[in-house]
């Protein structure tokens, strides 16, 4: 009390503020731990954890450079939420050279080939296709993927496509290496969905699941007014409690499987959420492990969303990790390689 009671009017408004956000980047800290349905603000606290984690900072630097005491609040919420967290922002870790033995994978949210209209379709998709080609991954997740071709199927002779009579909205699994089962959890009233496919490798048998969580569905740019934020915010309360329930579906299938399991997915959502946590659960984020920077995966201008994961197995080598800075849809895609032991 006292020690607030000496500082200057615009030193109690810095303290003021600095409580507000030291606050909040503890209660982000606990948002993977509890469920949406239990109390949804948290679930809407994770998704800007990034910047709020980034605000703190210059209070710190403030208090120091003042020599108030007061730089311990943002310093302990800081390093809480960095050891919660672990590494959102990476340095960079030695690459492994990968080998042709090894296994690559791509995850791509392509948003059906159509980012600048209708217009360029075919451009679109042929520089994506281009894209993949160069980049020439053993196994492609596509999210949102419309029709892809004849030109990619004879790099990729064994694939799974969501069929044109379903509801759902068109996921893909390419593979060089044999499909020898195929699913769909066919989550309930949404176009979102996840396949499975079981692939035939190195007399192995690997599950790569195709993860498409519920989508926002709300264009930033749009939400202009009161009425439009409120509304706004229960949809996002409703998308929210629908992701947790297709991780949970998910969950459930994947612990039924008698396979090493490799996740691709858009989880609609960042590492900081109740979802992640689930669909993570005893898996390795690729990014963890040989990841840069904050990694974005999701054309945001100011957030730097992963939204966009790869999960491996515990007992695959993760050799490395990468996501490309392409603006032919709103995501980026990623790519891993990864060594079986």
């Amino acid at each position: 009390g006292l020690m607030v009671r000496e500082l200057s009017f615009f030193d109690k408004v810095a303290f003021f503020l600095n409580l507000i956000i030291g606050v909040l980047l503890l209660l982000s800290c606990l948002a993977p731990y509890i469920s949406v349905k239990t109390f949804f603000p948290l679930a809407f606290l994770s998704l800007f954890f990034p910047i709020i984690f980034i605000i703190n900072i210059p209070f710190i630097l403030y208090w120091l450079f003042r020599k108030k005491k007061i730089f311990i609040l943002s310093s302990v919420a800081v390093l809480i939420s960095y050891f919660t967290f672990g590494s959102f922002y990476r340095f960079g870790s030695s690459n492994v050279y990968s080998e042709d033995n090894d296994l690559s994978i791509m995850t791509y949210n392509t948003r059906g080939f159509n980012f600048k209209g209708w217009s360029n379709f075919k451009l679109t998709r042929n520089k994506i296709i281009d894209f993949v080609d160069e980049q020439d991954p053993d196994i492609i997740c596509f999210q949102e993927s419309k029709w892809i071709g004849p030109r990619l199927s004879k790099n990729y002779p064994f694939k799974y496509i969501t069929p044109y009579t379903s509801q759902k909205s068109s996921q893909a699994i390419f593979s060089k290496y044999p499909i020898v089962a195929n699913g769909s959890l066919e989550f309930p009233d949404t176009a979102n969905n996840a396949l499975y496919a079981d692939i035939k490798y190195k007399g192995d048998t690997i599950r790569i699941y195709n993860l498409h969580l519920q989508s926002f569905q709300i264009i930033p740019s749009r939400v202009k007014s009161v009425r439009r934020v409120v509304r706004a915010y229960g949809q996002m309360s409703k998308t929210f409690v629908k992701q947790e329930e297709q991780v949970q579906l998910f969950d459930k299938h994947r612990k039924e499987s008698p396979f090493r399991t490799i996740v691709c997915a858009d989880f609609n959502n960042t590492p900081f959420s109740n979802v992640y946590g689930i669909a993570k659960g005893e898996m390795q984020d690729t990014f963890d492990e040989k990841g840069t920077g904050f990694g974005k995966t999701f054309d945001l201008k100011v957030v730097p969303f992963r939204i966009d994961f790869i999960l491996v197995d515990q007992s695959m080598d993760v050799l490395t990790h990468e996501y490309f800075d392409l603006k032919l849809s709103d995501h980026y895609p990623v790519l891993t390689s990864i060594r079986l032991q």
